[in-house]
Formats: structure tokens, sequence, C-alpha cells
């Protein structure tokens, strides 16, 4: 008597490693705003994070001369242009103090490959990440992908958003390898004061702990704010610590896709390896025109970070007007993170959210305002808008807001 043939195992059409990657939900609030807008309807979007100002004429400039260079049109190292590598450690220096040689620098397409190269480099499955809660919405899924487990270390709004070494210890395990630390915040605008930034520095060095560092805003901050660099104020720490940075917000390029990694050399080796494989080289004209923009002067940041701050502070004061919203005083980055507790739960023009993003989605429906809810940054009950739009557009927007939610009831 023969045996049936088994059936053949019923397989995933998408890998669970892909298959669990949560769409980039600031993304999809920004595409379902323009969305809204191509249909004809007036929408005020304070979804995406990216300046509203055109990227400065003299990068644009130095992009359209390298596209008539053949020496363009080829293959380039991996790990980036050498001028352009050397360019950003000489430009590291200048703004941060932090001495690196350009062999430690890898060019990346964009700030987000440098995070996920960074984590892809540093972790293997089963190793623990501290990511500071509220955290910007790729960060655990690139944890994830690189077989890490995101651990969240949840602050909140009285304490200005600001992770401490006591919530970092309660956290760590023997599984603990890396700490994510953003300093400006996104999405929060929270600013670590340089003795903050110290002594969690110096606690991971006590405990073998890696550091990534996300510098991207490094220059927007405000008032009496400062922006320090971990592996300067902790130089012991320079062994263990990768850096990730970028022209995206500084210069006004985020579709440029221009960022890079900074870290020991056998990190940085490691990751180019990958981006060997994964894309080869970076856009050789984008490459160019980021030459300009970290070898040229800073006066077009200045300019932008004059009409952030000013936004700042009047979108500051609309919120905190607003019945059932606190909303704390960013310091640095362009977001605002407002708590929306206070209305949820109650009525307002015929449905009751009881979820951040439940009320987010009754806002964008109701008055085309488009906000993204604190379930993308791992605390709910908060929203984030980002007031890097015009200034009609922000007020237009705050007050269409304010005379929804004041309906509540």
């Amino acid at each position: 008597m023969t045996s049936s043939p088994t059936a053949p195992a019923v397989r995933s059409r998408v890998s669970a490693r892909v298959g669990g990657i949560a769409e980039s939900a600031t993304l999809a609030v920004d595409a379902k705003a323009k969305a809204k807008k191509a249909a004809g309807e007036d929408v005020v979007g304070f979804g995406a994070g990216e300046p509203d100002f055109p990227t400065p004429p003299a990068i644009v400039a130095a992009a359209a001369a390298a596209c008539s260079d053949p020496r363009n049109h080829r293959y380039t190292p991996a790990g980036g242009l050498p001028e352009l590598k050397a360019a950003v450690a000489a430009k590291t220096a200048r703004d941060s103090g932090y001495q690196v040689t350009a062999a430690q620098v890898l060019i990346t397409n964009g700030g987000k490959q440098a995070v996920y190269e960074a984590f892809a480099a540093l972790v293997d499955p089963g190793d623990e990440v501290l990511l500071p809660a509220p955290y910007w919405t790729t960060y655990p899924e690139a944890i994830k992908l690189a077989g890490g487990v995101p651990v969240d270390v949840v602050t909140t709004e009285e304490q200005g958003y600001r992770v401490t070494v006591e919530q970092l210890e309660a956290a760590r395990t023997e599984r603990t390898k890396v700490l994510l630390w953003c300093s400006p915040s996104n999405p929060t605008g929270a600013v670590a004061s340089p003795a903050e930034v110290e002594a969690v520095g110096r606690w991971a060095l006590e405990h073998g702990i890696w550091v990534v560092a996300d510098e991207i805003y490094e220059h927007l901050v405000y008032g009496d704010a400062t922006h320090v660099s971990m592996p300067v104020v902790v130089p012991e720490l320079a062994d263990t610590c990768v850096v990730v940075n970028g022209v995206a917000k500084t210069y006004a390029m985020t579709g440029w896709r221009v960022g890079w990694l900074i870290g020991p050399l056998d990190v940085v080796k490691a990751a180019t390896n990958l981006q060997s494989h994964a894309t080869s080289n970076v856009s050789n004209v984008a490459q160019v025109a980021a030459l300009a923009a970290v070898t040229g002067d800073l006066s077009a940041v200045a300019e932008m970070r004059a009409a952030f701050d000013r936004r700042r502070r009047t979108m500051v004061r609309l919120l905190s007007a607003i019945p059932g919203v606190e909303c704390p005083e960013p310091f640095g980055a362009f977001y605002c993170y407002p708590s929306v507790k206070g209305v949820l739960g109650k009525a307002i023009r015929g449905r009751t959210p009881t979820t951040s993003a439940e009320l987010a989605e009754l806002v964008l429906d109701e008055v085309g305002v488009a906000v993204v809810p604190g379930e993308a940054f791992g605390t709910p009950g908060y929203f984030r808008l980002s007031y890097a739009l015009g200034d009609a557009d922000l007020e237009k927007g705050v007050g269409r807001l304010a005379d929804l939610l004041s309906e509540a009831e």
C-alpha cells in the first residue's frame, strides 16, 4: 500500500521580515493630503517633515553643471565621492567639533539609509535597542529589519520629552546593545542640554552600549538651546558611536537623497560593503550638489531658522489656546508635539474619537487639516504638526483645528 504524497506547505507570498514593516505614517499622511489637494480640496498639511524653502541656488547650479560632466555618468565608489567624504569630515569638525577622517564617512541615499545601515552593521538577531519615545517612525522598523528588538523608553511632556539616565538604566538588560539618540528630536523638538548629553554618553560608555546618534537637525535650534555632539562631550565614546546626518533638513534638500554615516573604521567598512550590494553609489549629481552644500556657508540655513523660529512661537501660542490641548515649547527641529488627550472621548460633529489616530482622521475629513497622530511615534494621545510651511497656511490650519476642537463636548 503506497502512501499519498504530502501536500506542499502553504507559503506566504511576502516574507515575514518585509511583510511586518509598517508603512511610514508621516509619508502616508502627506500622500493623503496631497491626493485631496489634487482632487481640488483645500487642505493644509502639517504632516511632512521637510522645509518649504527651495534648495539654495548655488547648490542647484552645481548639480546642473554636474549633469554635463561625463565623469558623473559612470559608477563611482560605493562609499561616496572621495571629495565629498573629505568635505563631510571637514564640515563635521567645523559644525560640531567632532574630528574624523574621510575614511570614517559613508555617503548614503539620504539619512534614512544611514539609519538602516547603522543598525544593520551593529545589530544581531535578538539584540535590544533602547528607543526613547516619542521616536521617529522609521527607527523601530529599521531596528526590526536588522533583527533587533526595539525597547521603548517613554518620555512625557512633563519632562520636556527628554529621557533620563535613570529611565535608560531601568530599561537596560544583558541583551541591550545600542541606544538610539536623537537631539534635536523628531517628533517632539526637544533638545537635550550639554549636561544631559554628557550624562547619557557616560552611562552608555560605562555599560558598553553603542550609541547611534541622529544629528540631522543639528542646525535647527532656538532660544538658549544648543546642540552638542555626544562623541565630542564624551570623547571616549567615539569607538562605540555612529553618527548619522545629511543635507535634507539643513539645506532644504529632502528630495536630493544624500546623507552620511560616521563611525569606527570597521563599522563603516561593513556598512559600505552592504551598500555596495544594495544600491551601489549614491547619485553622482546629488553628491556634487551635497558637496556644494557642505562646503558653502550657512547663510541660507540662518534665514530658514529665523522663519522656523517665528512660526514655532506662533504655533505654540495658537495650539496652547485650544481647550484640551497642551503644547510644550519645542526648542529644535521644526515640529510641535501637543497632547490632545483632553479632547479624546468627547463628541465632535457626531463622532467620538477615542484615540489620536481617530481624531486625526476626523480632523482631515471635517476641516481638511492633515496631522500625524502620536501612534506613529510610539505615544498615542498626541499630534505631530510640522511648522515647516508658510505662515499663512500655518495660521489657517491651526485656526481650523482650533475651531473644530472647540466643538468637543
